[in-house]
């Protein structure tokens, strides 16, 4: 093979290089006329009327060929001849006119306009069908279902991860503040972190604490637990988290449902606190955080191997999003709006649309919602909401509608962002 610029090398987007033969025929010298033609112009771009073509005749062919013809026709393969035999062929052969319709349908699968994703509803819908047959002996509380499914979902979207996939890089974001933070890692580092705050609910069940033994403190906060678990570790995160996570996960849903179920309200093993260092949630709450955490880490992970990734069932994300608009009046509180609003109460609306939403009063200062003044109203779409919260979108460019107080607005959705952390 000779190399670039060599004697028999043809450089067709060269004018001066005609081919081998040109090189020495008319107007093949160096620096002649370019023999490349220029483009013809269509019959469709001039205005002329098409001409008449002959429709094709059909092709004399023997059925074997003409059935061997069948999925190239189904795949709109064939020649215009060979597709003219092959419908004539049809209208007086049943056995090939059903296999071809069998191979129509297949192609029709082949390119299907909707997502190949499950939906997110799917697995809740059929577990519902399921246990309206036979109820479960030990049933999940329904408090914990969206921890249940949310891990199922990242579960299989790690199914089928590669070494490349794995490593890929992740960008955790979160807010401190009004400060955006952020922290390097991978798609196996994100898994750890997931097990390390996991861990935080096995601890208060009882169960090992994937930073022990020792125990670690009990004012360690996620953050630090995290950061504790990659440092422990002597290479970088690999594939091989994803069976102690998937473990830990089945361990907590087991563990909460043999406790016994509390209903939607009361005590009971749903109240029992779990310390997230510097607060403290309850079980039933703690378990919607970490369905909601799962869920914004398998985006981040999704995003990393750009692939999709639907939002949870409605009432899976209508806990998570309560969950959050319960935990802003404290939020505000750290903010010092208390100093700021210490004369009469005042509340804002805060409006959650589509699947999952709902509306939710959140009080501006320390006097709480009853008999309160309504100065401001916002309303955002569910999963930008939950975006928000999660340090993914700046408070400032939230998709937010909103009417009247705009200190309060801002406060809110601020105070909203600040609910992320690492």
């Amino acid at each position: 093979m000779s190399g670039a610029g060599g004697p028999d090398r043809f450089d067709p987007y060269d004018p001066r290089d005609d081919g081998p033969e040109g090189r020495s025929g008319a107007g093949g010298a160096r620096g002649g006329a370019a023999r490349i033609p220029t483009p013809r112009s269509s019959v469709e771009d001039t205005g002329r009327p098409l001409p008449d073509l002959p429709a094709p005749e059909p092709l004399v062919l023997e059925h074997r060929v003409l059935k061997s013809l069948l999925g190239a026709w189904a795949l709109a393969a064939c020649s215009p001849e060979e597709a003219a035999a092959v419908e004539d062929h049809l209208g007086g052969c049943g056995a090939c006119a059903e296999e071809a319709l069998r191979l129509r349908d297949a192609v029709g699968l082949l390119h299907a306009d909707e997502s190949l994703d499950l939906d997110p509803l799917l697995r809740a819908r059929v577990l519902e069908g399921c246990l309206s047959r036979r109820p479960a002996r030990i049933p999940v509380p329904s408090w914990a279902t969206p921890f249940d499914a949310e891990t199922a979902r990242l579960d299989a979207l790690l199914k089928d991860f590669g070494d490349g996939e794995w490593h890929a890089p992740v960008r955790l974001r979160w807010y401190e503040g009004d400060e955006q933070l952020s922290r390097k890692t991978t798609v196996a580092g994100v898994i750890a972190h997931l097990i390390s705050v996991d861990g935080l609910v096995a601890r208060a069940l009882g169960l090992d604490d994937p930073l022990g033994p020792p125990a670690p403190p009990q004012t360690l906060g996620p953050a630090a637990r995290t950061e504790a678990l990659w440092q422990a570790s002597h290479f970088p995160p690999t594939r091989a988290v994803r069976a102690p996570w998937r473990e830990q996960a089945h361990e907590l849903i087991r563990t909460v449902s043999f406790a016994g179920s509390d209903g939607e309200g009361g005590g009971g093993s749903g109240q029992l606190p779990v310390s997230y260092g510097d607060f403290t949630l309850s079980l039933r709450d703690a378990m919607a955080d970490r369905a909601f955490e799962c869920w914004v880490h398998a985006g981040d992970i999704a995003d990393a191997v750009d692939y999709p990734y639907e939002a949870p069932a409605p009432k899976h994300l209508h806990r998570m999003i309560d969950l959050a608009a319960r935990m802003l009046p404290d939020a505000l509180a750290a903010r010092g709006r208390d100093r700021d609003l210490a004369a009469s109460g005042r509340v804002l609306r805060l409006e959650v649309e589509g699947a999952g939403g709902g509306q939710w009063l959140i009080p501006l200062d320390p006097s709480g919602a009853e008999g309160a003044d309504e100065v401001a109203h916002v309303a955002l779409d569910g999963v930008e909401f939950c975006r928000l919260a999660a340090g993914r979108v700046p408070p400032a460019e939230a998709a937010a509608g909103s009417v009247g107080d705009r200190a309060a607005i801002m406060d809110v959705l601020t105070a909203t962002a600040g609910l992320s952390r690492m």
